[in-house]
């Protein structure tokens, strides 16, 4: 797949990162945004370059319209082409819902769901057949195991019926729309040894955290042309924590 791009949002750490190497090792030169940390986006950068593949870095301010919109433009002066959009910036505020503020509602809406919406709109104007949009949703967007994530749960859960939508307009173009559905995994921002990881490892089938591979694997797999009778799909890598 030479000369294919991606745009992978929050590729700077974590699963984002993963995704955005797991890509460039299948041929994929890479746009990748963040929001602050310009020294961890261009490590990732270095590795995809390392494999032969050209990457760019976007500084992007996900909660806004305009911010969503520079993502797809910058994409397209660098490389002239979008071949694969993976949503994976997004925000995660926990509490109580009575303890919620209508700042915190609006961020999370702004950032987990209207900037992926744009950011579709705006990217699909030019995919082509065979384009591949992956939304990184979450296992507790079916399942809310715990107090606390009601905002979280409710923007995850979103982006299965927009990606079942987004499936039926772009259906007969060739591109196909799905979400992934992470369980808990170890990262620097969500330790597998971090205070409550074994509350949450006990809802997971397996017991354990999974890993940012295990994320980037099924979504290098979406994002080939194997995956071109998948769409609408919303596909848990969790463990069985939705079980």
């Amino acid at each position: 797949m030479s000369n294919r791009v991606a745009i992978v949002t929050g590729g700077s750490r974590g699963i984002g990162a993963a995704i955005a190497e797991a890509l460039a090792k299948d041929g994929y030169d890479i746009a990748l945004s963040y929001s602050s940390s310009s020294g961890a986006a261009e490590k990732v950068a270095e590795k995809v370059r390392a494999m032969g593949r050209k990457a760019l870095t976007i500084k992007a301010n996900s909660a806004s319209v305009e911010g969503n919109r520079e993502v797809i433009a910058e994409t397209m002066i660098a490389f002239g082409r979008i071949d694969a959009l993976i949503c994976n910036a997004g925000t995660y505020p926990y509490g109580p819902i009575d303890e919620m503020t209508v700042a915190q509602i609006e961020n999370i809406l702004n950032l987990n769901v209207r900037a992926v919406m744009v950011e579709t709109m705006e990217a699909v104007k030019h995919m082509k057949e065979g384009g591949r949009i992956i939304y990184i949703g979450s296992a507790f967007g079916a399942r809310a195991p715990f107090p606390g994530i009601s905002l979280y749960a409710a923007t995850k859960a979103a982006l299965r019926g927009f990606a079942k939508g987004v499936a039926r307009d772009l259906g007969t173009r060739g591109i196909t729309a799905n979400v992934i559905e992470p369980g808990p995994i170890h990262t620097d921002m969500n330790p597998e040894d971090s205070e409550g990881a074994a509350l949450i490892s006990s809802f997971v089938a397996t017991g354990a955290y999974g890993t940012v591979d295990d994320i980037a694997s099924m979504a290098a797999f979406l994002a080939s042309p194997k995956a071109s009778y998948i769409t609408g799909a919303a596909l848990p890598v969790d463990g069985g924590l939705e079980a």
